[in-house]
């Protein structure tokens, strides 16, 4: 029986994350099995600030690539967290830290999920104190601390995400490929199997052909295999998450100031602008709705806001929302091929990895025995992840704002339902971790980790609730009050030993 041939049409980072995985998978399982990733040198990569979740260092982490080696090669910086500005209302700024302290706290026997988050609440506390990221956040600091004999100490267990320029990294997982065929063409067209549907071949603009029996779209928004050759339909998320347009835009980095190690999401009149630092510059952009600004006066606003002059570096239009089915026959899309959501939360190369790790580690088998039974589960489940991604972000909006057209309409008519539903749940119990399914096979998931700063900074949670819930077990509430202090001292004497983002940036590179 001939090699298995999978294919990876699209490079960057979503086509190189999922060759990563999907090589590694068919080693572990022994399929007699081999890939290839088509991309080409003629497409320019356009490289902007992207930001990813802590499922990137897990990635990073697995395949055995040195962290450090990375920011060195990517320009990368931390990502410890969100600063929300003018959410909730102008003026207001709150964190969403990215670790959970839960984890490294042992609870009292029979103690329920996220008591820790509760007593927060409870006590009148911002959530985001008892956070080891919180306070670094505040300082622009990162987790490490510097040892006399020079080394670097981590501070903590917890894992930190990233911000880089994507092009840097589609080119460092390129090298660090083993094993991976590297096919440079342009896509032309698909030659399908009549009776099946499958896609057999691509046709490239050469004339050349290369025969597979599966591939992964990694296209981005063209969706040149799942929609443009199988007609995949689309579900659009445009009615409860009502930005469609993005401006984006490059800022230098000022001698000697701090770097910061946070995704800046700043509320404007019309939407949010986001401020991504990498090492060199921030990449900057104003996601907007086109009914209530046009792109010039987006521009203006901008500049206005600002103080200074930016160079636009393009006018993306998107469609948010996802595909019906992800894995149509022989096809299955990732990235951006698969769903956009606005950028605000870091879903995209989160949910490539995770759908791809999914894919590979309960799907994956030799071509001609994934069955309909096998797509059919894992489009429900991405689903399912996706629509959560969809809520999570649409609860951003549920804000106090009402100065502006774009904020008044948001609040009254784009709140999805179940972003309705899940608020009024919260207002009888506080969120817990059993309010949230796993259907991912125990992959990282938007759960109340990332839940809480979010909710507590746009004053969604109800203390007198959370105190209800105290009460009812008075030697929890005295636990949860003396580990919440004890935290909180602890991590503000660790920042304060923490070396700032770039002094450490600064070390590692000078590690070469």
């Amino acid at each position: 029986m001939a090699q298995a041939h999978f294919v990876v049409v699209g490079g960057g980072t979503a086509g190189w994350i999922s060759a990563f995985i999907i090589q590694d998978s068919i080693r572990r399982k022994g399929l007699d099995a081999r890939v290839s990733v088509v991309e080409s040198s003629k497409i320019p990569t356009v490289g902007v600030g992207e930001a990813t979740t802590a499922a990137f260092h897990v990635f990073l982490r697995h395949f055995g690539i040195d962290i450090f080696d990375f920011f060195r090669k990517t320009e990368a910086s931390y990502k410890l967290g969100i600063r929300h500005e003018d959410w909730r209302r102008k003026g207001y700024t709150y964190y969403g830290p990215i670790d959970d302290p839960h984890q490294v706290i042992a609870p009292p026997p029979g103690a329920p999920s996220d008591y820790l988050n509760v007593y927060a609440v409870s006590a009148g506390h911002k959530v985001q104190d008892m956070h080891l990221f919180g306070p670094l956040l505040e300082r622009k600091k990162a987790p490490w601390a510097l040892k006399e004999d020079g080394s670097l100490i981590a501070l903590g267990p917890f894992l930190p995400a990233y911000h880089f320029d994507q092009a840097l990294v589609g080119k460092y997982l390129k090298a660090k490929s083993q094993g991976v065929t590297i096919v440079d063409n342009v896509l032309a067209g698909v030659e399908r199997d009549g009776a099946t549907g499958d896609v057999t071949a691509l046709k490239f603009e050469d004339g050349e052909r290369l025969e597979a029996d599966f591939f992964i779209d990694a296209t981005g928004f063209g969706k040149k295999l799942i929609v443009k050759e199988l007609g995949a339909p689309w579900i659009s998320y445009a009615r409860e998450l009502p930005v469609n347009r993005a401006l984006p835009f490059w800022i230098e980095h000022e001698p000697g100031a701090p770097l910061p190690n946070y995704t800046r999401a700043w509320a404007q009149e019309a939407g949010w602008m986001w401020q991504i630092p990498t090492q060199s510059r921030f990449g900057c952009g104003y996601v907007y709705s086109d009914e209530f600004r046009t792109p010039d006066e987006a521009h203006a606003e901008v500049e206005r806001v600002l103080g200074r002059k930016i160079e636009v570096r393009g006018d993306i239009r998107f469609q948010i929302g996802r595909l019906e089915k992800a894995w149509i026959n022989n096809v299955v899309a990732v990235g951006l091929s698969s769903s956009f959501l606005e950028p605000l939360e870091s879903t995209s190369i989160h949910g490539t990895i995770v759908q791809m790790m999914m894919f590979a580690g309960q799907y994956l088998r030799a071509p001609n025995q994934m069955r309909q039974s096998l797509r059919d589960d894992y489009n429900r489940r991405v689903g399912r992840q996706v629509d959560d991604f969809r809520t999570f972000v649409n609860t951003h909006y549920l804000t106090e704002r009402d100065d502006t057209p774009f904020w008044r309409e948001v609040r009254e008519n784009r709140i999805h339902p179940e972003t309705k539903e899940r608020l009024a749940r919260w207002k009888q119990q506080m969120p817990r971790r059993e309010h949230f399914p796993d259907y991912l096979f125990g992959l990282p998931h938007v759960e109340t980790q990332l839940h809480y700063p979010v909710l507590d900074g746009l004053g969604l949670l109800d203390p007198a609730t959370a105190k209800a819930e105290m009460a009812r077990d008075p030697k929890l509430r005295k636990f949860a009050r003396e580990t919440h202090d004890s935290l909180v001292k602890e991590y503000k004497q660790a920042a304060t030993k923490a070396l700032d983002h770039r002094a450490f940036l600064d070390h590692v590179n000078a590690m070469r």
